[in-house]
């Protein structure tokens, strides 16, 4: 199964697509999500500066991944994601950004996930696909469950003033939305 926590070498690129370029100025749907923190949130009501990065699904120890998952472009990568965020959390706070990861997978699944990696924000479940599917985020198909391709959203006060599509390589994307905000701080 190998380890979740790094990236294998020779990991395809995804592509640009241009499934994203309609995202930018657009306002966040109101849906409500189900959190790790065990309330529901909507997005769309929350001021200031969010970070939003979404990720097809993190791996667990002893769970084998898809079959194909690391020949999928853009697919492997979610906890070295995550674990970025972690570890840039604070200073995405200095730079008054709150982050959020988004998945399809199940809360439960993802609290788990979340204690494990410790990580210091919220995830949210997007389930039942409401917002990627009101936002028309871009998808793809494994073993019969339809997962979220990788990008991530800078947004401010509802409306997305950023996006990274897509994400490559995943580890790194914390970093760039870092270098981002330094270069396009918000006045908030």
């Amino acid at each position: 199964m190998g380890n979740l926590n790094a990236l294998p070498q020779n990991l395809p690129r995804p592509e640009d697509d241009g499934a994203c370029t309609h995202l930018n100025g657009m306002r966040l749907p109101a849906v409500y999500l189900n959190s790790t923190s065990g309330s529901r949130i909507d997005l769309s009501t929350v001021r200031g500066q969010l970070i939003l990065y979404f990720y097809p699904m993190t791996g667990k120890p002893g769970i084998a991944l898809p079959d194909g998952w690391d020949q999928i472009p853009g697919a492997r990568g979610c906890t070295p994601q995550s674990c970025s965020f972690r570890d840039h959390h604070a200073e995405l706070l200095a730079l008054s950004a709150a982050v959020y990861g988004i998945s399809t997978q199940d809360t439960e699944y993802q609290s788990e996930a979340a204690n494990r990696l410790h990580l210091p924000f919220e995830l949210l479940s997007d389930y039942r696909r409401e917002f990627s599917k009101a936002l028309s985020l871009p998808s793809f198909e494994v073993e019969g469950k339809q997962l979220i391709k990788r990008l991530t959203l800078v947004v401010r006060d509802g409306t997305i003033v950023k996006v990274f599509y897509p994400v490559f390589p995943p580890d790194q994307n914390a970093d760039d939305v870092l270098n981002w905000l330094k270069e396009n701080r918000c006045n908030s």
